[in-house]
């Protein structure tokens, strides 16, 4: 499968950054512990720049992964996408009562 131009600096970046907040990092917090600068790491999240091995290493050890880690992509969505994506599904439902029904049950329980 091609990949358009940069698509894979730019999915890389999202992964790394989406791992960084997920262990609670601040961008300038995590530039600090990884030793680049933020404007480094802006740019290597953002898929403009690409980082070097001795840089995936360090980020690799303060996240704590393995470096495959980076390279498995899921869809990573904003919360926005999100919350659309699940509105249109709810919307779907709207005329199957049993789904509905299983639907109602899942968000009752988690909300």
């Amino acid at each position: 499968m091609a990949l358009k131009k940069n698509q894979l600096g730019i999915q890389i970046g999202k992964k790394i950054q989406f791992l960084r907040k997920q262990k609670g990092y601040s961008q300038e917090k995590f530039a600090e512990a990884i030793n680049i600068a933020t404007t480094s790491l802006s740019y290597i999240e953002t898929g403009r720049g690409f980082m070097t091995l001795a840089t995936l290493q360090k980020i690799c050890e303060v996240l704590e992964i393995e470096p495959v880690e980076i390279f498995q992509f899921i869809s990573i969505k904003t919360a926005d996408e999100m919350y659309e994506y699940i509105l249109s599904k709810l919307k779907n439902l709207k005329d199957n009562p049993e789904q509905l029904k299983l639907a109602y049950g899942l968000f009752k329980n988690i909300v």
